[in-house]
């Protein structure tokens, strides 16, 4: 153990544990809120437009499950927001001027969305069919523009701008446009609203696959798979080439990261890709994993010769975990070529059937793909929060002069905790509820009148 970790203060890891578990739950729902309106909307859409009372019936529950999930996120994202301030005075009170523009922006959002989620889900028999479908238009847009707020806080601390340091550390010049408008923005945003579109359409879809699975291949299941599915496997390939192209980014922008992220030991040319294996910081080695000689180095630059700085450059600066780091970013990466082989199989099936492949084998791997995106989420995040430690601002500030110096944090941790896991319970509990109630009604007032009472449905 270093010297620097020997001296960090005593609320530093339970500020960070806390931190992280609320991450970690809230981003769960997070695909969801983004997400899930989109594809809701375009089952209203195709229910409209060609008079279908299945896909009528299929946006109105995705639209109850909605209303759900954003609840609990809210209440998850509330706790988020009260954190920063009050586990992270450092941060807020010496950079909030800079950066504090983008949680003002998403509080904003996330008020005028919950107005139209509510809006849509009470429309449904109180509004005419399109006034009520265009009413809804809105909410994908503004789901976006409240990721894009928390994004650009975020990616902000990955590559701080918008404001002079001055001699003695004072912050001068502020410019929260530049802030908001980073380097990191471009690459971090559209890497995590594609992860988003990919885990909240493959587990939608994974509901209704395990229906399949059951022997309900009616076309209610079947549209239930299909819309969510092709959306998340026609993104899947595209979020591969963000991906590679995000991970050159933060070897130009922050070799440190990129150096746990690839277990990078020792700077120099034609370095290996090391799959796995085990950091050892006392000797700056790696035990055990799969090593391909060159591989590192040509992704990184597209030449076996490309200089790649390591962990040996950084003593005082790398990230804390260095294994979890790399372990998480390889994880990732490796469910991402996974999905990409579901998303060509997907693709090859319909273009010559014109359906859902029915083998057994591809329904296995789909039902899974909800559980494997959401794993890849998990760990995106790892890799962009424990991967810039020790900085809580990147090169400027560290974590540690961040941290608050109340005592009594194990217990606001602990309470946390609780929070989330009654949150959690309840949350599955209640759509249990609502899919046994779904799955139990042979014949609703959903699939007869989405939209009555109504003599004649005007358009």
């Amino acid at each position: 153990m270093n010297a620097t970790v020997l001296a960090a203060p005593a609320q530093l890891l339970p500020a960070r544990e806390q931190m992280a578990v609320t991450l970690m739950f809230h981003i769960i729902f997070v695909p969801f809120g983004i997400a899930l309106p989109t594809m809701m909307l375009i089952a209203n859409y195709k229910g409209l437009r060609h008079n279908d009372p299945v896909a009528l019936r299929l946006a109105r529950r995705w639209s109850h499950a909605a209303g759900l999930t954003f609840a609990v996120g809210a209440a998850s994202g509330t706790v988020l927001s009260f954190e920063m301030g009050l586990l992270w005075p450092g941060l807020t009170g010496r950079f909030g001027e800079v950066f504090g523009l983008p949680f003002a922006i998403e509080g904003v959002l996330f008020f005028l969305e919950a107005i139209l989620v509510a809006i849509y889900i009470f429309g449904w028999r109180r509004m005419r069919p399109w006034t009520h479908f265009r009413l809804g238009l809105p909410i994908p847009f503004v789901a976006i523009g409240g990721a894009f707020s928390i994004i650009a806080a975020n990616s902000w601390m990955n590559q701080p701008s918008g404001f002079t340091l001055g001699p003695n550390g004072e912050i001068t010049d502020v410019d929260p446009g530049a802030a908001i408008l980073n380097k990191a923005l471009p690459y971090e945003l559209t890497h995590f609203l594609l992860a988003a579109y990919m885990a909240a359409g493959f587990t939608l879809a994974s509901i209704y696959v395990v229906g399949w699975l059951k022997g309900r291949r009616d076309r209610y299941h079947r549209l239930g798979v299909l819309i969510p599915l092709t959306i998340a496997a026609a993104l899947t390939p595209i979020q591969f080439v963000v991906g590679d192209l995000a991970a050159v980014a933060i070897f130009h922008d922050q070799p440190a990261k990129f150096a746990a992220m690839e277990v990078v030991t020792n700077s120099g040319d034609h370095q290996p890709e090391v799959l796995y294996g085990i950091y050892d910081s006392a000797t700056n080695t790696v035990h055990g994993g799969i090593s391909i000689p060159g591989l590192d180095s040509l992704l990184a630059g597209n030449s076996v010769d490309t200089y790649v700085q390591g962990l040996d450059q950084f003593p005082n600066s790398k990230p804390s975990n260095v294994t979890i780091v790399h372990w998480a970013f390889d994880t990732m990466a490796g469910i991402g070529t996974v999905l990409i082989l579901l998303a060509l199989w997907l693709a090859l099936a319909y273009w010559r059937r014109r359906d859902v492949p029915g083998n057994r084998l591809f329904l296995w791997f789909a039902a899974s793909a909800g559980v494997l995106t959401y794993i890849a989420v998990e760990c995106g995040w790892i890799v962009t929060e424990v991967g810039r430690q020790p900085w809580i601002v990147y090169n400027i500030m560290r974590t540690e002069d961040a941290v608050t110096d109340a005592s009594g944090l194990w217990v606001s941790f602990t309470v946390v905790l609780v929070l989330y896991l009654v949150l959690g319970i309840g949350t599955i509990l209640v759509l249990r509820a609502m899919s046994r109630r779904w799955r139990d009604s042979d014949r609703t007032d959903d699939e007869d009148a989405v939209y009555g009472p109504r003599p004649e449905v005007v358009r």
